[in-house]
């Protein structure tokens, strides 16, 4: 099964961790191994102890993969043993280039074709799509090629009526496909291509499927499954062992 869980926020939410904790509760690992890709923040320290300390509660084995200054001497079999690949928010032009560089944009298609879950926000959930809109141009935000796991385009943070526009617009002139846009705080779980489900931490943060219809856009709310309702979170988190143990805390 091939899994890209994308959400619409860069971030890693210690005071509302349920999209994490969804994503941990994909696996059939009671103790998953999550490597945290922190390339579009330039490896950021600050980041990287947040993610290391918020994921050290969970019910998992959290690692990180540097790439301006790497310690592992075979990027390919560290990033391989993971059972989910995280990728972090911020530059992600400069991110791909990297990428692409190190090799590592091969390595995650193998990660990818495998089994191994790729998820992440912002940056981290743009670099799937074939095309996405980005901020990673200064000035403006701009359609940009990326990975192409995910046939279509990609839009992050869709709660800003800026990127709403530049959106709509880059699918109304053609510069871009039809595609998905997700809120912060909302994420996509695709398998095989194929929207599984849309999920979120707050109950107004949503997911849409935006194409055109001749000289309109057309946007399509997803059905979007709020995990933190008691029914929803039972039944996609925590009724998965060894996620069991979490309900007291949460």
């Amino acid at each position: 099964m091939r899994t890209i869980i994308c959400n619409g926020d860069g971030g890693v939410y210690s005071d509302n961790p349920v999209i994490d904790l969804y994503t941990l509760a994909q696996t059939n690992n009671k103790n998953p191994r999550v490597c945290f890709l922190p390339t579009a923040s330039a490896d950021n320290g600050g980041l990287i102890g947040h993610f290391m300390k918020t994921f050290e509660r969970y019910p998992c084995e959290p690692t990180f993969l540097r790439l301006f200054a790497p310690d592992e001497p075979d990027i390919e079999d560290f990033l391989l043993s993971s059972d989910i690949i995280y990728v972090g928010g911020g530059q992600t032009k400069s991110m791909l280039g990297i990428w692409r560089e190190w090799g590592v944009d091969k390595i995650l298609k193998k990660a990818y074709d495998s089994g191994i879950i790729l998820a992440g926000g912002s940056a981290g959930l743009v670099c799937w799509f074939d095309k996405c809109l980005t901020d990673s141009f200064p000035g403006e935000l701009k359609v940009m090629d990326c990975l192409g796991f995910l046939p279509f385009a990609g839009c992050p943070h869709y709660v800003s009526n800026d990127r709403q526009k530049a959106y709509r617009r880059a699918i109304l002139n053609g510069s871009i496909q039809a595609g998905y846009a997700v809120d912060d705080f909302a994420a996509i779980h695709f398998e095989n291509e194929k929207v599984k489900m849309s999920i979120s931490a707050f109950e107004s943060s949503k997911s849409y499927y935006l194409y055109r219809d001749e000289d309109k856009v057309v946007e399509t709310p997803i059905t979007t499954v709020f995990l933190c309702s008691n029914d929803a979170a039972e039944t996609h988190i925590f009724s998965k062992d060894p996620f069991k143990q979490l309900m007291d805390d949460k």
